[in-house]
């Protein structure tokens, strides 16, 4: 619909006739994001993905620490930006956070953990097939294994990466990760779990070269209530794009690693 009104407007003293024409548009409706797919018609998640945030360090806001950048909070509930620990295990994460440099098990080379693999400051590659999504780090060679086809998790089993069970709901991958051991962190600054938790992820492909990554966590030993971070992940777009080795050597007792 175009509407014409003629108004009148004054200017030093003198009265102009300006034309002011309206048009009623419809509001526009931005287009939904089509990811390309596979064969099997499921969005296509394979390429080379990182973040570029400083989740790895803390994943609540931080000032800058040694061998830590200052960040925000990637914890979206609660709203606060908090892990929502209770008392006993707020006291264990000052502890972890002080011994750092030899209690963090990444320091040992150890493998890192979900869904703390997913935010290392290193690459990971994704492949993919109907029945099963593998990720592929280039930190010590980790690799997890997502099941597309499988009814649950392995009884009585623990695992330094966990159990992890994919399904697709509409386009957005969620992965449902059990079965951990309790010696992996969460990050460098010692936010920990206990071997109780589970980690639902959702990943959803929202650009050609953006992941949104979301997990949401749960370990009633540890946390007063499930809680949630979130991020994007970034893909590389170079022709020439690939994992690199990396091989991680720790000293002694010391646990310290070069790197």
């Amino acid at each position: 619909m175009i509407r014409r009104a003629l108004r009148a407007v004054k200017w030093t003293g003198c009265s102009l006739a300006l034309l002011s024409l309206t048009v009623a548009l419809p509001a526009q409706q931005p287009g939904a994001y089509k990811a390309p797919r596979t064969s099997d018609g499921h969005p296509d998640l394979q390429g080379i993905w990182e973040a570029r945030n400083t989740a790895a360090g803390n994943l609540e806001a931080h000032a800058a620490s040694k061998g830590i950048r200052a960040g925000n909070s990637v914890v979206v509930d609660p709203a606060n930006g908090k892990i929502p620990y209770k008392p006993e295990a707020a006291a264990k994460v000052a502890t972890n956070f002080a011994t750092r440099a030899t209690a963090d098990p990444v320091n040992k080379c150890f493998i890192p953990g979900v869904p703390r693999v997913m935010y290392m400051p290193y690459p990971f590659e994704i492949f993919q097939t109907e029945q099963q999504i593998s990720i592929a780090s280039e930190f010590v060679h980790a690799i997890r294994h997502v099941y597309m086809n499988s009814h649950g998790h392995f009884a009585e089993a623990e695992f330094w990466i966990g159990d992890s069970r994919g399904k697709w709901d509409g386009d957005t991958l969620v992965i449902d990760t059990g079965n951990f051991n309790a010696e992996t962190w969460l990050d460098q600054s010692g936010n920990y779990h206990s071997e109780k938790m589970n980690v639902v992820e959702r990943i959803t492909r929202i650009a050609d070269d953006k992941l949104n990554y979301e997990a949401r966590i749960t370990d009633a030993e540890v946390y007063t209530r499930p809680w949630t971070i979130r991020m994007t992940l970034y893909r590389n777009t170079e022709p020439d794009a690939q994992l690199f080795e990396y091989e991680c050597h720790a000293y002694g007792d010391e646990g310290k690693a070069a790197k």
